[in-house]
């Protein structure tokens, strides 16, 4: 049997130290997304996760960061070096700017622009993170090719930390675009930006306008706008507050019961104004899968208690 690596950061021990091997805990980050999948119940404690930029290897397109820092603090210093993540930072209207790099891989939502940037999971390549038994894990490896098996960060991923507490992340950075620009079309369909814009990263639609953020190459963004009918220049639009999960091609049913919605077309997710009376059911195997996981991982229901993944 081989023996795990040992971790021998101060920062990290320290947070294990934190949480320990016994009693409730939650992690509490920048709290923006604190009701997802329901509030912590009972007597628990909150202890807060290391914040700072341990290593960055811009040649690499690499950061090492600890899970309580902030995504726009990650991203104003990645901007330095022409990068950034697939994290949803709050810039513009979506989301708040106090979000934590931990918080965020946590809950696992990625930013309206997943068309372009990819989903989350996909941007962390390693975890640093404390298991129910209070000691410190490592889950994945800091490349893709020193990654074998069962990658173990894609569990951790949308998991409302109710698997374990991330200390810290290795996370695939991303250059930034040279060019980028929110469009506006009115009376347009959809499908037809998705299908004539080769540099959207995102298509948001709200029943009547189009609104989609083209980035790239500023010549390759000025070709897509000249063959976009009626395209004005225009802010993205305010997201309501509730998430409704629909598949791809049922976008364009919606009707009065969300009120007003913006929908992620090619995505599946509906910003909506009100609560969904009626989510998709969780199939029972899916379900019977994530209880099983979780009493592998935390059998005693330390980490969050109150909170599921199969919350609405």
């Amino acid at each position: 049997m081989i023996a795990p690596p040992v971790i021998d950061d101060e920062a990290l021990l320290v947070f294990a130290a934190d949480i320990g091997p016994q009693d409730p805990v939650v992690v509490r980050g920048g709290g923006t997304q604190w009701d997802v999948g329901g509030t912590p119940i009972g007597d628990v404690r909150e202890v807060r996760a290391p914040s700072g930029i341990v290593e960055y290897r811009p040649d690499e397109m690499t950061v090492c960061v600890r899970a309580g820092t902030t995504v726009a603090e990650l991203h104003a210093a990645l901007a330095e070096h022409g990068q950034r993540t697939a994290l949803p930072d709050g810039s513009g209207p979506f989301g708040s700017r106090s979000s934590t790099v931990g918080g965020a891989i946590a809950v696992g939502r990625s930013p309206v622009t997943r068309l372009g940037d990819g989903h989350i999971r996909d941007a962390v390549l390693q975890l640093h993170y404390v298991a129910a038994d209070g000691q410190l894990v490592t889950a994945g490896g800091p490349t893709v090719k020193n990654v074998s098996g069962f990658d173990m960060c894609r569990i951790l991923v949308g998991c409302l930390g109710t698997l374990g507490c991330i200390g810290d992340a290795i996370l695939r950075t991303r250059p930034k675009p040279e060019y980028e620009q929110w469009a506006r079309l009115d009376d347009t369909e959809p499908q037809i930006v998705l299908d004539t814009a080769r540099t959207a990263t995102a298509v948001l639609w709200d029943g009547s306008a189009v609104c989609a953020r083209l980035s790239g190459h500023q010549v390759d963004v000025e070709d897509d706008l000249a063959r976009l009918p009626d395209v004005s220049e225009s802010p993205p639009p305010e997201l309501p507050p509730f998430r409704w999960s629909r598949r791809p091609k049922d976008l364009y049913r919606l009707g009065a019961e969300t009120g007003r919605f913006v929908a992620e077309i090619g995505v599946g997710v509906v910003h909506c104004e009100r609560p969904d009376p009626d989510p998709p059911p969780i199939p029972a195997g899916v379900a019977a899968l994530n209880r099983r996981v979780r009493d592998l991982f935390d059998p005693d229901r330390r980490f969050n208690p109150g909170r599921s993944v199969e919350h609405p």
